[in-house]
């Protein structure tokens, strides 16, 4: 049997000779693009990860001091001052699209009459509103299960391009020592672990966004049943 040490001490010497950079230059142009494309993937969701955990964190912030506002404030306008500050938050947003089409109808004499159709007017001004919001808070987010699906494969898509040019390698000295066979199975390997670091941190993500979006949509459809309790109560009575 072969001495394990020595197979292992082999392998270490054939991956200190040839670092990261030589190997992507001495890699099949097929395995350079798969690099080069799980390479733009992985940036990509890292800006987005970034950018949808500062702009969640920010709308659930601003959710909470809204909420606090508006149970606490019998001044409609003072409410709507503040909704207008707290432009991320799904919920003031919605709330301002309530008052605004509130505040359509009660200019229209035409209107003031008909009550059902105001609350349905109100209650699709809401509804919309609900569906631009949720729009905004899922944007970028279905790149991130793409890139968790698909990089493993695209990873592994270059790993077998690369295994297939090391045996023709293979064949073409007639040897399969560890010093021929090594660096192009190293190169091969490479891809699929690119492939497995933009992957791993995008599910993540994306589970984790899923999670706070789906929080939100429930406060916002809550919202807006205590919204129209409260028109139909105090200004379509």
């Amino acid at each position: 049997m072969p001495d394990i040490s020595k197979l292992v001490g082999l392998a270490v010497d054939a991956a200190g000779s040839t670092d990261m950079v030589s190997l992507i230059k001495q890699a099949h142009w097929i395995v350079k693009l798969t690099m080069a494309l799980l390479t733009g993937m992985f940036l990509v969701g890292v800006y987005i990860i970034i950018y949808k955990t500062l702009y969640i964190r920010r709308a659930s912030v601003e959710s909470v001091m809204f909420n606090e506002s508006f149970w606490r404030s019998r001044d409609i306008e003072q409410i709507y001052k503040h909704a207008q500050m707290l432009r991320n938050s799904p919920i003031s947003q919605m709330f301002v699209a309530g008052y605004t089409e509130l505040a359509k109808l009660n200019a229209d004499e035409r209107m003031k009459s008909d009550k059902e159709g105001n609350l349905e007017n109100i209650e699709r001004a809401l509804r919309k509103a609900q569906t631009v919001e949720t729009t905004r808070l899922e944007s970028m987010t279905p790149f991130l299960a793409t890139t968790g699906s698909a990089a493993p494969f695209i990873g592994l898509f270059g790993t077998v391009i690369g295994i297939m040019t090391a045996f023709q390698s293979i064949s073409g000295k007639g040897n399969a020592t560890l010093d021929t066979v090594g660096p192009h199975i190293a190169e091969a390997l490479f891809a699929t672990a690119i492939g497995l670091v933009a992957a791993v941190p995008a599910v993540m993500a994306y589970n984790y966004f899923v999670r706070r979006i789906r929080v939100l949509r429930s406060e916002m459809e809550t919202f807006e049943q205590d919204y129209l309790n409260i028109i139909k109560r105090h200004f379509l009575h």
